[in-house]
């Protein structure tokens, strides 16, 4: 995107320090010293270990023309210096301004979980009809918002927001710069219930995303009761449940079913992954797509890296779910794995935002675990993942405990057999990446 100079200004409220410009001169935004271009204008941000005025003058030196300062920086080798109260408001300010001047139908996505492979569903069945612009990845914050919307072309038609959440406040504020036409609740559960404090503030949290939603738009949410008591939208509002879809067919990495007189395929396995798809159905009709455009959609889904990525490494089939992880997520995931493999060893890790009761959310992982298949081997890493495991041996289950990633990895080499399939599941900060790893190098030996 391209910015004449004015345009900055009203988008930004700055005011010129500095302005040796010609008229017909326009810029790019960048907030990244590493990869700012010749010609770009440089918008330093804040963090809480860095402060990127402090680059200013490496910014120009790299290229830039100019740059904004909420310090009233002036450097004598700069074209053009804006100032601004905040640069991060600048920032946002900026995204909302060319959210307009572009005018995608917008559609905004928040959850405790599967937010990201709903956005991914999303992105699948608009594209099918129209050019779509997704937030890469899981940037989800305000600054991935801005990075999101900075980065479609001018001809975007449709972009898809995902909006994660530090506290009470910042879904709001991404929201009210984005106002989105569609705004999607996956649900609401126990995720970041150590920063929220309780389910009805992470409940508030996820239904802040109706503030900024455009009031002839739509709501599309799972039907939950905590998400209905805290939702504050006079539009319409779409709810979907699990207990309006027929399963056809389950098998692995395949599922197939009915929704509202339509046959749907997926490439994936799980009942989440069902609900997770029935938002994108709801919105696809909702704006005009036709049954077989969404299900050729649907069908071209497949999942990103670490969300139930197949991998064999030398006879030993590997599901790797470790993306992330929370109470619901696990079981829901676990329940999926020991339903459709044969021979399912589940390793489980901490998971990790659970506040002052997690060692009781890792318990009841494991009360409920203990009622699904008594086949399946547990193998738990980590202190907290101990409490699955106490309740899955009251059931008779066969668990094995570890401290870390390589003592695992170690009996995993020693034990598994090839007509086995591991599945991975924890919170990123356990990293089980590396016990792929591990396993690909002692495999390899």
């Amino acid at each position: 995107m391209m910015f004449k100079r004015e345009e900055l200004i009203v988008a930004s409220g700055a005011k010129k320090l500095k302005d040796e410009c010609s008229n017909s001169v326009e810029f790019s935004i960048s907030t990244d010293t590493r990869t700012i271009k010749k010609g770009d204008i440089y918008l330093p941000l804040k963090g809480e270990t860095f402060d990127g005025e402090n680059f200013i003058e490496k910014a120009l030196e790299a290229g830039a023309i100019g740059y904004f300062t909420s310090q009233n920086k002036v450097y004598d080798n700069a074209k053009l210096i804006l100032g601004v109260e905040d640069t991060l408001k600048a920032y946002l300010n900026i995204a909302k301004y060319y959210r307009k001047k572009v005018n995608p139908i917008t559609v905004a996505i928040t959850g405790s979980s599967g937010k990201t492979t709903t956005k991914e569903m999303v992105y699948s069945v608009l594209s099918q009809k129209f050019k779509t612009q997704k937030t890469f990845s899981n940037h989800n914050n305000e600054i991935g918002f801005c990075q999101t919307v900075l980065g479609m072309e001018t001809d975007t038609q449709a972009l898809i927001v995902e909006m994660g959440m530090r506290g009470l406040g910042e879904i709001e504020l991404i929201s009210t710069h984005l106002e989105p036409d569609y705004a999607i609740i996956t649900n609401s559960g126990s995720a970041h219930v150590g920063r929220l404090g309780s389910l009805d503030n992470i409940a508030k949290a996820k239904c802040e995303i109706a503030l900024g939603l455009n009031k002839k738009g739509a709501l599309i949410a799972l039907n939950q009761d905590i998400i209905k008591r805290h939702l504050n939208y006079e539009g319409e509002k779409i709810y979907y449940s699990l207990k309006d879809v027929k399963v056809i067919e389950k098998l692995p990495s395949y599922t197939k079913f009915e929704y509202k007189g339509s046959i749907y395929e997926l490439n994936v396995e799980g009942d989440y992954n069902i609900e997770n798809s029935l938002s994108a159905i709801e919105l696809g009709l909702k704006i005009g797509l036709t049954p077989n455009e969404i299900k050729a959609g649907l069908l071209s889904y497949h999942p990103i890296e670490k969300r139930w990525e197949v991998e064999n490494i030398n006879g030993i089939k590997i599901i790797n779910d470790s993306y992330n992880a929370n109470p619901d997520s696990m079981k829901a995931s676990v329940k999926t794995f020991v339903e459709l493999y044969s021979n399912p060893v589940v390793v489980l890790g901490n998971m990790g935002e659970l506040g002052e009761n997690e060692a009781l959310y890792h318990k009841q992982v494991g009360e409920y675990l203990s009622n699904l298949s008594k086949s399946a081997k547990y193998l738990l890493v980590g202190e907290l993942a101990k409490e699955i495991g106490k309740e899955l041996e009251k059931s008779g289950i066969k668990v094995e405990y570890f401290d870390n990633n390589k003592e695992v990895s170690e009996y995993i080499l020693t034990n598994i057999k090839t007509e086995e399939t591991l599945f991975l599941k924890a919170s990123r900060s356990m990293k089980f990446e590396q016990i792929i790893e591990n396993i690909r190098k002692g495999t390899n030996k």
